[in-house]
Order: structure tokens, then sequence, then C-alpha cells
């Protein structure tokens, strides 16, 4: 499968933390002290970061709530946001494929990090998917589990479940995005041939199978086309470089 020159494109994660006081300096420093210890290349925005509420975050947080694991978040997360005082952003490492799921390992450690010194929401800005805390820290301990047990296979699962979101319905899919924060292309699948809940298990069957056994082998296996076209333009977080897998109708 020839490259596409897409590739040029570097993924990076985008991590929105919530504090509940109007002063960045808490939830500053400990982003300072998390990227020494363990998320090396990951850097404070200044720019878009603001020591004051966002009127934005109530409606942006209800979007990108996980509705796939249940329980994923609770009233007393709904509330933290509505209450919020102060916005930090994070920027992550440039990405390639080699290295996007030690990075996506470091960015789940930073918000369990940052969860402990005092942040009240965290939204994954890259793909648009928030967690309640305790789903945060439950994320965070599984991909601690497998970086312990050298398991690459459920690090790569354990990053996708944490960073990217599923399933989003289009007019001939039902699409997944941010599968590209652990080097993955996406996985769109018919819309007329599966309910929200079969489209989900589908997506993370297709993308461990093609962790496993390559690329080439799953397009043959499942009768599915590479595709290059993005409704995301190049400079985008959401724009996966790897392309997006179709699966047949």
């Amino acid at each position: 499968m020839e490259p596409s020159e897409s590739e040029v494109v570097k993924p990076r994660h985008v991590l929105c933390f919530l504090g509940k006081d109007r002063d960045l300096s808490r939830l500053s420093d400990a982003a300072l002290g998390g990227i020494e210890e363990f998320a090396t290349g990951f850097g404070v925005d200044h720019t878009y970061s603001q020591a004051e509420p966002d009127d934005r975050m109530v409606r942006s947080f209800d979007v990108c709530w996980d509705r796939v694991e249940p329980d994923a978040w609770t009233e007393a997360d709904e509330a933290a946001v509505a209450s919020h005082r102060s916005v930090l952003y994070v920027l992550g490492p440039p990405m390639t494929r080699d290295n996007a799921v030690t990075v996506s390992i470091g960015a789940l450690f930073l918000v369990a990090h940052m969860v402990d010194k005092g942040a009240v929401a965290v939204k994954g800005e890259s793909a648009g998917i928030a967690h309640g805390l305790a789903r945060w820290k439950r994320l965070a301990l599984q991909g601690a589990a497998a970086l312990e047990a050298d398991d690459a296979l459920a690090q790569r699962r354990i990053g996708r479940l944490a960073f990217a979101k599923r399933p989003l319905s289009a007019k001939k899919y039902l699409e997944s995005v941010g599968f590209h924060l652990v080097g993955l292309p996406e996985v769109y699948v018919p819309i007329s041939q599966a309910s929200e809940r079969e489209a989900v298990a589908t997506m993370d069957a297709v993308a461990d199978e093609i962790a496993v056994r390559g690329l080439e082998e799953v397009l043959r296996k499942r009768g599915a086309r590479l595709s290059f076209e993005s409704q995301y333009e190049k400079d985008e977080f959401k724009f996966n470089p790897y392309g997006t897998v179709r699966l047949a109708g």
C-alpha cells in the first residue's frame, strides 16, 4: 500500500483541563511537573489558556462526553464543568506512527496526574472526547498495567479508548475519529449494515486487527478499501494522515 502524501502531517494531542480557581498557576505548575517527569515534548499553551471561565465549555463537554462506556461520566462531572473557573490547554509533540502509542500513553498519564493535582474536568480536543474523572483514572491504571506487561496491543487499545471518539453518524457511515493518535487509520462502518453498538464493536475489532495483522491483510479479509478523502483539512487536529478504512456495504 503506497503511503499518502498526507502522511507528512503529524498528529498532535491537545488536552483541555478545567480548574476550580481563577488562577492558572496551580494547574500550570502541575502540568509542567508532569511534563518534566513523564510527558516529554508536551507544553503548556499560553495563547488560549485563561484564568476565567469559558462559557462554551458546558456545550462542548456535552457534545464530547463518551457515550459508549457505561458510566463514563456522572452528574458530578457535569456540575464540575458548569462551575469551572479556569481553562488550561496542553499541546503534545507532533507524532509519527512509530511513537504515537508511547506519546498517547504519556498523555494519559499526564491526564491522571492533572486530576490528582486538582483538574475538575478533562477533554481531549484532538478528537473531541471527554470522560469523567473516575473513567480517566481507570484508563490510566489500565495503561500503566499494559506498559508494565510490555503489551503493545493493549497500550494501543487503551490509548484509542482514551482519546478517540466513536461512533459519529454521517450520511453513509458510522465513523471513528482520533485513531491517528495511536498511529491507525479511521474505521468507517456503513450505516445500513449495523446499529451504533454493533458499529463500535466492529471499529474496535478492525483497529485491533490492523495492529496485529497489518493493514493490507485486513483490507483483503474485510473486503474494505483505504481512502484518503477527509472532511477535515490537513491543518485540523482531527485530520488523519493514515486515511480511512471504509468497510464494504
